[in-house]
């Protein structure tokens, strides 16, 4: 083989070692002699071995784990909380000339937002409020990596860990709470309760007739239920035209 051959096989590897081919979801970032060229991607392009380098970005939807953080609250309460973070690479350039390692940053970043976010608030707001926290979480870290070239779409605070005599004061609080709302659902019902009976009472006495029917079905209702013996007393009213006449 001569030299011609030789020359002609090292130009093959050279541009087979020159095509790149990138998913629909990457991106390179290409430097030509140390310097920022432009973003190619997706599909095949050409890198000159020894001339071009290519740092490779994903722009797909990335879930980041921030491990537990120890947190004072506003009520001087001592937690553990950890979180999940949703963020994704929207400008690759950015997210490679703007700061050194972006998954680490953005890492680092979520656990400080975290820790001085939470301790602005209350223990009971923090249990309460998650959805709020979760926007605020949110709205802050994607302004700050922004310049990075990051969105973050969404902070979802997974666990929250509370010291055990704090468990129990809370469990003795719920059930205080219980038992508030219970005894409030059973005098709201006497009060009902009363409130009928004194529109029923106004309606009887507003009908003699109606008194003497209401005896005459208790009297029923006593007879159905127990075989007993009853003794239904005559009405006052039958004896008051003989007791006029003896007044006469």
């Amino acid at each position: 083989m001569g030299f011609t051959g030789i020359l002609i096989i090292i130009l093959i590897l050279i541009v087979i070692s020159a095509i790149k081919i990138l998913k629909e979801y990457e991106r390179a970032v290409v430097f030509r002699l140390g310097r920022f060229t432009n973003v190619k991607g997706p599909g095949l392009f050409i890198l000159w071995p020894g001339i071009d380098k290519m740092a490779k970005v994903s722009l797909r939807v990335l879930a980041m784990d921030v491990p537990p953080q120890d947190v004072i609250t506003k009520d001087n309460i001592s937690i553990k909380v950890n979180a999940v973070a949703y963020f994704r690479v929207f400008e690759p350039s950015k997210a490679i000339l703007e700061v050194e390692d972006y998954l680490y940053a953005t890492n680092q970043l979520s656990q400080t937002t975290l820790r001085s976010v939470l301790g602005e608030y209350e223990l009971d707001e923090i249990l309460m409020q998650r959805e709020k926290i979760n926007m605020r979480l949110q709205k802050l870290l994607d302004q700050s990596t922004d310049p990075w070239g990051i969105k973050v779409s969404a902070v979802e605070i997974k666990h929250v860990d509370i010291p055990q005599d704090m468990q129990r004061a809370i469990a003795r609080q719920a059930e205080a709470e219980r038992e508030r709302r219970a005894k409030v659902i059973h005098a709201a019902g006497e009060l009902q309760a009363a409130d009928k009976l004194n529109q029923a009472a106004k309606i009887i006495s507003e009908t003699p007739t109606g008194i003497q029917l209401r005896f005459l079905q208790t009297l029923s209702e006593i007879a159905t239920e127990k075989n007993s013996t009853v003794v239904f007393p005559v009405p006052i009213d039958l004896f008051t035209p003989f007791i006029k006449k003896l007044n006469e």
